[in-house]
């Protein structure tokens, strides 16, 4: 930008709030008085910077020699989510005052705390421009939210990275209007290593500490899981103890979840465990010689991942506060820890190593940027910001039969034999199926998964097809929060603990449900199929074994350990046939596939099984649908054997009946047709008479599970319930 021709001086307000924000607003201010020609600085105070608990750090901005204009106490007490917002609120109360008498030509607002925002919005409102320094940054947490936000009330960003500089832009600002400049503290920290640090060491952490041989810990809540934060906390604290290591250990931020993390030290006995010292603050010219020589930093602060790379210093970044951050190779990321075990091996691996320095947050010459681009700005250009907006194409069509087909889920069936992947519009509609044979090892099946569905996903781009996301139907007992087969059928082999949402999902870039694949029949129904619009119904599904789905007052029943509709597992006989469950007398040991098929093995092995009309080649193993021909054609002893089956099925459905009462009972599978009279006889013969007008149907769809899948998908992406 150039120079603009100005009569007067610019009067820049500099607003800090803690200790954090001024180590990066120091070397701006420092800058800015160097030059009194041009500029005219007022100082504002508030937020913790005016907390006893929190150091008092106004008294270093006094010490740098900054006259205060205003002192705002602007912190509610509580350390709370309400807290947060309270001193939002209080902060927006006090401001205007301020502002009204100060008239400041320009604000220059850090980074993404909350007091920052309360700072943005009162100058946003009160037609002072804003300059935000550190915007376009990622890290995690609401930081982010509060960073974009300070993004778009702000006139003029100065940021640190080129990545940053590039989200700014992605976020429609004026790309003459940001200024890549690099951190402002890379200023100091870039000169400051050399010099004398023995005596900072020893006041801090004894006499008898030597370089690289300790620890700096910093690590603040996060306040979008504070109940997980602190446990990550305590769970650092037990490593550190164990490490036994000599540690500063500097008190978290005033964010919610604070008081917490604080009492956590003190139940540990931080502040008088000898291996600890336990402090508020640490003045930032000290605390750069701290990290810069020792042997680690851990922790979730900012200044671990950015400013600490300046030295190459190890660092250990826990949780996911600064998930989004750009960093050096020092370091290493533990996003989450059970015990104290996985923090523990980090810092063996960690502790005393030396890393290149890292200049990715600057290189030591940001203030002379950022002074210049003060410089640039022209007072008499109008206040009101512009948004720089991509082009947008108008839409194709707006016929919303169009839109509604092309809108369409991948949907995978994984069964004993087959792996099935298929393209399913909004309208139920089979765009494509894939079929291939089920590999038997884990290795295999997953490949071919993964194969077919990028397959599958590239097919639907030719086919006009929208891909909304990938659902997954699978034998065995599901979790579906997490999108894990937690144990497989024995139909399905090295299937158990199983991830399938990640490498999808990693793969495919898209959402992935995974459910078990009687809950995707009834799902099917519930959507597609005779279960729709009804607020309660059961699925059976009638095939190789047997399963099912429940449907109460419109949402399926996972139940509290996923294992809800295992109907096929209800005892129908308490000294029946042994069942692949370990039990005996289940339905699925009557009137499955894999039952029948045992039984017209025996009457074959008997020669029992063929009657005038059949024959069985002999490459071609003996299965229900024989045991089915030959009931058909007149033998007795099939016959027989599926009305057993079906008597067996009839007696699961009476006691679901019983259990549920339903509106209505769906038989799914090839063997529905050929058991739906007899189960309709034995409801009339042993069900109560409450239950017996319960319509029993065989479902008309072709294809339930993949349908199953399907709706998970197209349900949950439409904002439909699921």
């Amino acid at each position: 930008m150039e120079k603009k021709e100005n009569n007067r001086k610019l009067r820049v307000c500099v607003a800090t709030c803690n200790r954090a924000d001024y180590s990066k607003l120091a070397p701006i201010m420092f800058g800015i008085k160097m030059e009194p020609e041009f500029f005219e600085l007022d100082v504002v105070v508030l937020g913790s910077h005016l907390i006893d608990d929190y150091g008092n750090t106004y008294r270093m901005i006094e010490q740098d020699d900054f006259d205060i204009n205003t002192r705002l106490h602007t912190i509610v007490r509580g350390e709370d989510e309400a807290a947060m917002v309270e001193s939002v609120g209080l902060a927006l109360v006090k401001l205007p005052d301020v502002l009204n008498r100060l008239k400041p030509d320009i604000m220059i607002v850090h980074g993404d705390r909350f007091d920052a925002l309360a700072l943005a919005t009162s100058a946003a409102l009160m037609n002072i421009r804003i300059l935000h320094i550190e915007g376009g940054e990622v890290s995690g947490t609401i930081d982010d939210s509060i960073r974009h936000a300070i993004t778009k009330l702000a006139h003029y960003h100065v940021c640190c990275t080129r990545s940053a500089e590039q989200h700014l832009i992605s976020m429609c600002e004026d790309h003459d209007r940001i200024l890549l400049a690099g951190c402002p503290s890379y200023d100091k920290l870039l000169s400051a290593k050399n010099k004398d640090y023995m005596s900072i060491i020893r006041m801090w952490l004894g006499d008898d500490v030597k370089p690289k041989d300790y620890i700096v810990a910093l690590q603040h809540p996060v306040t979008t899981d504070i109940k997980h934060s602190i446990k990550m906390f305590e769970l650092t604290l037990d490593a550190l103890i164990s490490f036994n290591k000599r540690t500063l250990v500097l008190f978290p931020n005033i964010d919610a979840g604070s008081k917490e993390m604080v009492r956590v030290m003190r139940k540990k006995g931080i502040e008088h465990h000898p291996n600890f010292r336990a402090v508020k603050h640490v003045p930032f010219d000290q605390f750069i010689q701290l990290v810069a020589h020792a042997g680690c930093m851990i922790g979730n602060s900012s200044c671990g991942v950015r400013e600490v790379g300046a030295f190459g210093t190890p660092v250990i970044n826990l949780g996911t506060r600064q998930i989004g951050r750009e960093t050096g190779e020092n370091v290493l990321h533990v996003r989450d820890a059970d015990t104290q075990d996985k923090i523990l091996q980090a810092l063996h691996l960690q502790f005393g190593k030396q890393y290149p320095c890292s200049k990715i947050y600057g290189d030591g010459n940001a203030v002379p940027r950022i002074l210049k681009f003060l410089k640039s700005i022209d007072l008499q250009e109008p206040l009101q910001k512009k948004f720089c907006f991509p082009p947008v194409k108008d839409n194709i069509s707006q016929d919303i039969d169009h839109i509604l087909e092309t809108l369409s889920a991948l949907a995978v069936d994984l069964g004993g034999t087959n792996l099935r992947v298929a393209i399913v519009s909004m309208k139920g509609e089979i765009v494509k199926k894939y079929t291939q044979f089920n590999p038997k090892t884990y290795e295999e099946r997953i490949n071919l998964i993964l194969q077919m569905c990028v397959e599958a996903a590239a097919e639907a781009v030719k086919l006009n097809c929208r891909i909304l996301g990938v659902g997954i139907s699978t034998g065995g007992r599901v979790n579906p929060r997490e999108g894990i087969v937690l144990h497989s059928t024995k139909l399905i082999q090295e299937w158990n603990s199983v991830d399938l949402r990640s490498p999808l999902s990693d793969t495919l870039h898209l959402p992935v449900w995974v459910d078990n694949d009687g809950n995707c029949a009834a799902l099917a129904e519930r959507k597609f199929g005779q279960g729709k619009g009804l607020e309660n119904f059961v699925t059976l599904i009638t095939g190789t074994g047997i399963g099912g789905g429940i449907i109460h007052q419109h949402e399926l029943i996972h139940g509290s350990s996923f294992c809800a509709a295992e109907l096929g597992h209800i005892v129908v006989s308490l000294d029946g046939p042994d069942c692949s469950c370990g039990s005996h007398g289940c339905i699925e040991a009557y009137a499955s596939g894999m039952a029948l098929q045992r039984e017209a093995k025996k009457l074959h092995d008997e020669d029992q099984l063929l009657v005038e009309g059949m024959s069985v080649p002999k490459d071609e193993a003996v299965g229900a649908l024989h045991l089915i021909q030959a009931a058909k054609l007149g033998n007795a002893k099939a016959q027989s054997i599926l009305r057993t089956a079906a008597t067996a099925l009839g007696l699961g459905v009476v006691n679901i009946l019983h259990t549920m009462n339903p509106s209505l009972v769906i038989l799914s599978g090839v063997l529905a047709s050929h058991y739906i009279h007899t189960v309709k006889d034995i409801i009339r013969q042993q069900a109560l008479s409450s239950v017996q007008d319960v319509d029993v149907v065989v479902s008309d769809l072709v294809e339930p599970a993949l349908l199953g899948a399907a709706s998970m998908v197209l349900d949950y992406t439409t904002r439909r319930i699921y």
